[in-house]
């Protein structure tokens, strides 16, 4: 395995992250080494990123089994249950707006532990509770707690991967996250089935549990801010089990310790800063298209419990069963897919004759970035909305249960893998506050998947099956012009917003020389 640890930097800011504060893509030297953790180290902080990931979405999708069980336990009707799903993707939209913006500023551990004390606290009380009113509070804290996860796992990535592999790790990333809608049911229905619908928040609890121990003992702080490179110690509260045993061992021996980078202040997280980003030319097209396609998604994973209870008079674990092909799908896409990106951002390269250069952070002022990522998206995204199109006319004509449940397998594999693209994009753009682009992201896809979730009954019941899903999948091709209208206009925007924030980073710098 390559080495890549070299002397501690002595400049307590590094270069590719005084260069980068902008937040675009823009910045730094390609003689400086993006990162000093080994490959090995890498792939450990990726799969934990990966780990956490998989709680929001297995949080959400795990519940789906079980609305049936519980609108009969607590004497609500199925509307009001599809309620609790309505709140969580609001939390599930909103929380990262703050989380992720105090992520980037005090460093990616003390967010993820804020996050799962509040998500295994919520869970043992959606465990006790025994009254509607306590399930739609809980399940908010519930999603509070674990959808800043994937905000965090996307700003992990941009800590450690370059341009050039930040595609694969993405996958890898996303593929823990996808996990959820294949596994989440099936342990749902199993749990629900057999040992009630409390065993579901049991479960969550001992699992985010199972998480948190190897966290604290292994897992670095590999945010920017915090550590530069890697090879500046974090504060001593902010280290791991296994670093500051380390650190307290090197002190013993008579080593000092390298020079830490200068603590930002911290202040009560600006969800403001996130809202910027959702208003940017180009990232206000990619996130509308990418939160279509959730929507569409949504109504899909939300539709599934009652009519195949209706068509095919499925139980819990039976309903739990039937998305395993579809997150099977969503698995393989996200790993395949993010090979594949990579491979395409080199493939251009060659073409434009742009460096490539490994393990270092590359300037992408001159590279169409958004063409990199987006041309495998179009492809994606009409295989994925001819499956939903197919999906609901095979509802419709009540067919045989194994065609909705194989289409849901290449439905799992085209949308995530256009998921992926804009996912990764969005990362590119922003490599400095990737928590707060993916908490941008989740924002927008999140409050649009509500308000679809909350409609699809009514759509269904107006509608029918076969129109309400052509009505969904003609929806999501129509942001095909929209992701054209980013590859052709993106790189433009994407340096003027680079020339105002150097514009606004000198005058900054000018205004504190005059204050001297």
């Amino acid at each position: 395995m390559e080495k890549e640890i070299r002397e501690p930097s002595t400049n307590p800011v590094p270069a590719q992250d005084a260069n980068a504060k902008a937040g675009t893509s823009s910045g730094d030297h390609a003689d400086v080494e993006y990162s000093v953790f080994t490959d090995g180290q890498r792939r450990f902080i990726v799969f934990m990123a990966s780990w956490a990931g998989f709680f929001s979405p297995v949080s959400s999708q795990i519940y789906f089994p079980a609305l049936n069980t519980l609108a009969k336990d607590l004497h609500v009707s199925n509307s009001l249950i599809n309620l609790t799903l309505t709140s969580y993707m609001i939390f599930q939209g909103l929380s990262p707006m703050f989380i992720g913006d105090f992520a980037d500023k005090a460093g990616r551990r003390p967010a993820y532990i804020v996050c799962f004390v509040i998500y295994i606290a919520a869970n043992i009380g959606l465990a006790l509770q025994n009254n509607y009113a306590a399930l739609f509070v809980l399940r908010c804290l519930q999603s509070a707690g674990s959808s800043t996860t994937i905000a965090l796992s996307s700003g992990v990535v941009s800590d450690v991967a370059t341009a050039s592999k930040r595609g694969s790790y993405m996958g890898f990333v996303t593929a823990g996250s996808l996990m959820g809608p294949s596994v989440g049911p099936v342990i749902g229905g199993l749990l629900s089935q057999y040992l009630g619908w409390r065993a579901i928040f049991w479960f969550l609890t001992i699992f985010a549990g199972a998480f948190l121990i190897p966290f604290l003992v292994f897992f670095p702080e590999t945010a920017r801010s915090v550590v530069g490179d890697g090879s500046l110690p974090p504060q001593k509260w902010n280290m791991s089990l296994i670093n500051y045993l380390e650190s307290r061992k090197a002190r013993q021996a008579g080593i000092e310790s390298p020079v830490t980078a200068p603590r930002q202040k911290l202040k009560f997280p600006n969800p403001f800063q996130t809202l910027a980003i959702v208003f940017q030319k180009d990232t206000s097209l990619i996130l509308f298209c990418n939160a279509l396609l959730f929507a569409g998604f949504y109504d899909v994973s939300a539709s599934i419990p009652s009519i195949y209870n209706e068509l095919y008079g499925l139980n819990d674990l039976q309903v739990g069963l039937c998305y395993i092909p579809f997150g099977l799908g969503a698995t393989l896409a996200s790993i395949g897919n993010g090979k594949f990106l990579d491979y395409n951002y080199r493939r251009l390269a060659k073409q434009l004759n742009f460096p490539l250069v490994k393990n270092r952070h590359t300037d992408l002022r001159n590279y169409p970035i958004e063409k990199a990522r987006l041309q495998i998206a179009f492809p994606l995204l009409a295989a994925g909305s001819i499956c939903v199109l197919v999906f609901g006319w095979f509802l419709d004509q009540k067919v045989h249960l194994a065609a909705p449940t194989c289409i849901l397998f290449l439905m799992g594999l085209s949308l995530t893998g256009a998921f992926n693209t804009i996912s990764t994009l969005l990362v590119d753009l922003y490599p400095t506050q990737a928590a707060k682009a993916t908490a941008a992201n989740n924002f927008v896809r999140c409050l649009l998947g509500a308000g679809a979730t909350a409609l699809i009954d009514p759509m269904l019941s107006a509608m029918g099956r076969g129109w309400c899903f052509t009505f969904i999948a003609l929806v999501m091709m129509a942001t095909s012009p929209l992701l054209l209208v980013v590859i052709w206009r993106g790189p433009k925007w994407r340096e003027e917003r680079r020339l105002k924030e150097e514009a606004k980073s000198i005058g900054k710098d000018n205004a504190l020389r005059g204050q001297k």
